[in-house]
């Protein structure tokens, strides 16, 4: 990797959480758990968690607003990405990404194909810009958090936060 390719990365960014559950609560709320560690243990912050209900209206406003917050460079969403018919995180989305990167979602189901085998097309896996602001869209299963996290979006984090100006820390 050139120097030119990450002059604008940043050591630490400023996150959220959003763990999109029916059932979940803090006390066992075990993705939003592995996120949290995931990002900690690699110098990142995470400034707030919050789980919302299956429901589009609170799953949009969530994440809408987490990604206007000045501070705010990274939001990673768990939950909702199945085809279940309560899976409904990426409808919810529609219409606010300004930019997709469908390339996170197909290196993520590569990876998952390796580990667990066809039903890895069944994630909708998404990543994209919203407001300025880099959101991941993950599934609500700890293990494919922690494969995202470490194999995915850890490496590249600081970069996405460089080359968008936002929510860094010095």
């Amino acid at each position: 990797m050139s120097m030119h390719h990450r002059a604008h990365a940043v050591r630490s960014v400023q996150c959220v959480i959003v763990t999109v559950s029916d059932t979940r609560t803090a006390i066992d709320d075990r993705s939003g758990t592995v996120i949290r560690q995931a990002l900690e243990g690699a110098g990142h912050s995470v400034c707030s968690a919050i789980i919302v209900r299956d429901e589009v209206e609170a799953i949009r406003s969530a994440v809408v607003g987490a990604a206007e917050r000045a501070e705010v460079a990274v939001v990673i969403v768990t939950g909702g990405t199945g085809i279940a018919a309560r899976d409904v995180t990426i409808e919810s989305l529609g219409g606010a990404w300004t930019k997709d990167l469908p390339g996170f979602g197909e290196i993520f189901r590569a990876l998952s194909f390796a580990e667990i085998g066809p039903a890895a097309f069944l994630s909708r896996a998404t990543a994209g810009i919203i407001a300025g602001t880099f959101v991941a869209v993950l599934p609500g299963s700890p293990a494919a958090c922690e494969l995202a996290l470490t194999r995915v979006l850890l490496p590249e984090l600081g970069h996405i936060a460089g080359l968008l100006g936002t929510g860094a820390r010095p």
